[in-house]
C-alpha cells in the first residue's frame, strides 16, 4: 500500500502545481470581425476569440442561433459596436445565455460605440423608415482613427478583467498603437486624391469613411436604410445624378450587388465594393489589410 500512497500524493501534488501556474485564456465574445481582430490583437495567445459573424453577413440581421448563445454563456467578455447595431439578436443571445458576466453593466460587457462620439443622429425616431439608429449611426469601424480610442479603452477593460495578465495587454496595444498612428499617417497620404471627389452609396454605411477622407456623398440608393431600393427610386437617383454628378458608388461586401451595378451601368460610375470589415475580401485578413483594401480600392475607382 505504501507505493500505492506514494503515487497518490505525488499526483496531488502535481495537480496542485499546475493548478497554480495554468492560466486559462480570457474568453471573448465578438460580435463583428472588426472587434474581434482588435480583441486578438491586444490579447495575443492569453485571449480566446470567438467571432459571431462574418463580412459577408449584414450585421443588423443576425439569427441569435443556439451555438451563439452557447458561446456567450462561456464568455467573459462581450465586444460589440453597440448604439442598436445588434438590436435584433443580442438581447436575445444576453438573455437565453444567462451569463451574468457580460450583461448590460457588468465589466464583462464592452460597447465600443461608447467611446467614439457617433453621427447623424435622427432628430426624429421612426422605426418605419427603415434600420433608423437612435443613438446615431453604428458603423465606426470604417474610420480608423475610431480604433485608437476603442482600442485604448479595450485594452484597459481586459486587463481589469485579467489582472495577471495586465501587462501583456497594455505591452500589446502600446505597440498596436504604435503601428497604427504610422499605418493612420501612411494611408492619409495615399487618399489625398480621393478628398472631396462625389460619391454614391448603397447603404448609409460610410459616414465615417467619408468624413476622415473627405469624400462627397451625393445619393444613398436605399430610400430606406436596410430596404433594398425599387427600380423606380433607383431611375430617381440616376435622374439626380444628371444635375450632380458622382465619381463612383460604394457598398459593403455584404450587400447585394444589383443595386450598385445597376446605377452603375446607367450614370457611368465605377463600382467600388469595400471589404468593411476584416474578412470581406483577400487582403483584408487584419485590421491593417482592412484599410489597406479600403484606401486602394477607393483610389482605383478614381482610375
Amino acid at each position: 500500500m505504501k507505493p500505492f500512497r506514494i503515487l497518490i500524493r505525488l499526483g496531488a501534488a502535481l495537480g496542485l502545481a499546475c493548478g497554480g501556474s495554468a492560466h486559462a485564456a480570457l474568453n471573448v465574445f465578438a460580435c463583428e470581425p472588426e472587434w474581434a481582430a482588435l480583441a486578438s490583437a491586444i490579447g495575443g495567445d492569453k485571449a480566446s476569440v470567438y467571432t459571431a459573424t462574418t463580412a459577408y453577413q449584414d450585421p443588423h440581421r443576425i439569427e441569435a442561433r443556439p451555438s451563439l448563445i452557447a458561446r456567450a454563456r462561456s464568455a467573459d467578455l462581450l465586444v460589440c459596436t453597440g448604439a442598436e447595431l445588434e438590436i435584433g439578436w443580442l438581447p436575445v443571445i444576453l438573455a437565453d445565455a444567462g451569463n451574468r458576466a457580460i450583461q448590460t453593466g457588468q465589466p464583462g460587457q464592452f460597447l465600443a460605440a461608447d467611446y467614439v462620439t457617433l453621427l447623424e443622429k435622427p432628430a426624429v425616431l421612426d422605426r418605419s423608415a427603415g434600420d433608423v439608429h437612435a443613438a446615431g449611426n453604428p458603423h465606426i469601424q470604417t474610420d480608423p482613427r475610431n480604433f485608437t480610442r476603442i482600442g485604448a479603452a479595450l485594452a484597459a477593460r481586459m486587463a481589469a478583467l485579467d489582472p495577471p495578465e495586465a501587462a501583456h495587454y497594455r505591452a500589446r496595444w502600446a505597440d498596436f498603437a504604435s503601428r497604427w498612428d504610422a499605418a493612420i499617417a501612411r494611408w492619409e497620404g495615399q487618399a489625398a486624391p480621393l478628398k472631396g471627389v462625389p460619391v454614391v452609396v448603397q447603404h448609409n454605411a460610410f459616414p465615417y469613411l467619408e468624413r476622415w477622407l473627405g469624400l462627397k456623398r451625393v445619393a444613398v440608393l436605399e430610400a430606406k436604410p436596410g430596404v433594398a431600393p425599387s427600380l423606380g427610386q433607383l431611375a430617381e437617383v440616376k435622374a439626380r445624378l444628371a444635375a450632380t454628378p458622382a465619381r463612383m458608388v460604394l457598398r459593403a461586401a455584404y450587400q447585394p450587388p444589383r443595386p450598385s451595378a445597376w446605377i452603375a451601368d446607367q450614370a457611368g460610375l465605377a463600382q467600388v465594393v469595400l471589404p468593411f470589415t476584416v474578412g470581406g475580401d483577400a487582403q483584408s485578413g487584419d485590421l491593417f489589410g482592412l484599410f489597406d483594401s479600403t484606401v486602394s480600392k477607393l483610389l482605383a475607382g478614381l482610375r
